[in-house]
């Protein structure tokens, strides 16, 4: 749902403005997927960081701007699927930077590369995903191993423009059938991947 109308028109502008700058001149590994209809919902590709189970994925981000943004930070998403202690089943991230931590004077620039900080630098100790904590704690190369399971098969390239967090409502009425193209059409390894990642 739209928070246009309810988050002030001066503070739209400065929104506007950082996402034409950020469009003209992206962080390192984000590229930013511009809406003119909604400024106050702000999807981003992330590149996978390198030397991390993330390496080689790219991963759709969602910031969500409420009422009182800037002064309260914004919300943030992956719309793909990750094997994360940071990341709960439905996407939502917990970061200090968006929530403690954060100034109004921050911006939208530093809160996705907070997020992709956090692909690099995971927080066992703020948990939303328990598994995944209790697993980079105890048993790094599992935990690595179960992260890029979910890399290779949830966050392919070629994959990026299909959000997996994304509800059913909001996909095209042709979703159904071409979801059953991709599937036919997927190589052998990502088939035995996700047999692999069912009987996790």
């Amino acid at each position: 749902m739209s928070n246009v109308e309810n988050v002030c028109p001066q503070v739209l502008r400065g929104v506007a403005r950082e996402l034409r700058r950020l469009a003209a001149n992206p962080p390192a590994g984000i590229k930013l997927l511009l809406r003119d209809d909604d400024l106050t919902d702000v999807v981003a590709l992330v590149d996978g960081p390198a030397e991390t189970p993330y390496a080689g994925g790219v991963f759709r981000v969602r910031l969500v701007l409420g009422r009182e943004f800037p002064t309260v930070p914004p919300r943030a998403y992956f719309l793909t699927r990750v094997f994360h202690p940071n990341v709960s089943s439905v996407g939502e991230v917990c970061v200090n930077t968006l929530k403690r931590d954060w100034r109004p004077e921050l911006g939208l620039e530093h809160a996705l590369l907070a997020v992709k900080c956090l692909l690099i630098a995971p927080n066992p100790d703020s948990a939303l995903n328990a598994d995944a904590a209790a697993l980079l704690r105890d048993r790094y190369d599992d935990y690595f191993a179960r992260a890029k399971l979910y890399t290779d098969i949830h966050a392919r390239p070629d994959a990026a423009s299909g959000p997996a967090h994304a509800s059913a409502a909001s996909e095209p009425s042709d979703a159904a059938p071409r979801a059953k193209r991709e599937r036919r059409t997927q190589p052998p390894l990502a088939k035995d991947k996700r047999r692999i990642l069912k009987r996790l």
